[in-house]
């Protein structure tokens, strides 16, 4: 079942040590088939390095396991909340990387300093707020995607135009079109922190780049008459 798609994902969470977003078990990738509602996940604990497509895991959106001889993802709960809010994101990876966890245990969201950021993401990197001890002692990882929902909701964030977030205390979620976009997001968001990370060690009285700046690298790039890149014949 979706024999392809575990492959892909396979890829995606090996894609993680590639590039040196995880250590040992720290992080997942899964992505969704919208035409079957259901869910390639990475196995909960197993390594990375002894990891196999027969070993994802296949799951519906309520979390019953359909295929696999392992548990999935602890982080199951928070992806099936994400794609049943977001229907636009069809893969999302969840990771510990050192600068971007930094922020969120500080609770910041990452501010907007330069292009590198504007070219993926139209808006601060936001940091939604720590769970309460009644939802940490509650369905935990559900709860923990309700909380980042609840972010983009009261805020008015698209997840295609802000496709990653922070939650305090805690550590990564990025967004795609699929699990290898996610990956890439993830990746972005780390090279974005840790910039954003020395750009306050170098000037701690910095501020926000212009907007002005951000509208023309995010648009060069992703609205409707973006000119970044080869056009596709």
């Amino acid at each position: 079942m979706l024999e392809e798609l575990k492959k892909k994902v396979l890829k995606d969470n090996l894609d993680l040590v590639k590039n040196k977003l995880v250590l040992f078990t720290w992080g997942n990738v899964s992505q969704i088939d919208r035409e079957s509602g259901l869910i390639v996940i990475k196995p909960s604990g197993v390594e990375y390095d002894e990891m196999t497509a027969d070993d994802m895991v296949v799951v519906d959106l309520e979390g019953k396991v359909v295929e696999g001889h392992y548990r999935p993802s602890s982080d199951t709960p928070t992806h099936i909340e994400f794609y049943k809010a977001f229907p636009e994101v069809g893969g999302v990876t969840h990771t510990h990387s050192t600068f971007a966890t930094a922020w969120a245990q500080a609770g910041r969201s990452i501010p907007f300093y330069g292009t590198t950021h504007a070219d993926y993401f139209y808006g601060d990197i936001p940091c939604a707020r720590a769970l309460t001890e009644e939802e940490i002692l509650g369905e935990y990882e559900k709860n923990t995607g309700l909380a980042i929902i609840e972010k983009f909701r009261t805020n008015n964030i698209d997840p295609t135009a802000v496709p990653g977030v922070l939650i305090k205390s805690h550590g990564v979620f990025a967004f795609g079109k699929d699990g290898a976009n996610s990956v890439y997001n993830a990746t972005v968001i780390e090279e974005v922190a840790k910039m954003a990370t020395i750009t306050e060690a170098v000037n701690p009285s910095v501020v926000r780049a212009d907007q002005f700046m951000m509208d023309k690298h995010y648009n060069r790039k992703h609205g409707k008459n973006a000119y970044y890149g080869q056009s596709k014949h």
